[in-house]
């Protein structure tokens, strides 16, 4: 399969600029959580759940695949009985996870801040 040009003039802000698609996929609040937590290296089904709280089976399941059909994690299949599934980053998707990793570190920093400012507007309101 040949692989797009990576267009010079793509602008995320021009409505019919592909890179919007990136940015939906990785939007969303699944997507943000599961590329940090595979970052140290694969994890199983049940270890992702259990690193991920809240997820459910279903939706940890729907990001996977999604994550998998655009190139960001594979699938590691053991040929062991019972059978062994992990789930580990491609090299692009290492490189997303450093830049994810930051803003969960930016998240974990600024969460307060954020009560504060919520705070401070409604009872300006």
């Amino acid at each position: 399969m040949k692989k797009p040009p990576n267009d010079a003039a793509s602008d995320v802000f021009n409505a019919s600029c592909p890179s919007r698609a990136a940015l939906e996929l990785i939007a969303g609040k699944w997507a943000l959580l599961i590329i940090p937590a595979l970052a140290p290296g694969p994890l199983r089904n049940g270890e992702l759940l259990r690193r991920v709280g809240g997820i459910s089976q279903k939706m940890l399941t729907q990001t996977l695949k999604e994550l998998q059909r655009n190139g960001l994690v594979v699938r590691i299949e053991r040929g062991i009985l019972p059978p062994h599934v992990a789930y580990r980053l491609t090299p692009m998707g290492r490189s997303l996870s450093k830049a994810l990793i930051a803003l969960d570190r930016w998240a974990e920093t600024h969460h307060g801040d954020l009560a504060v400012a919520r705070d401070r507007f409604a009872s300006e309101g």
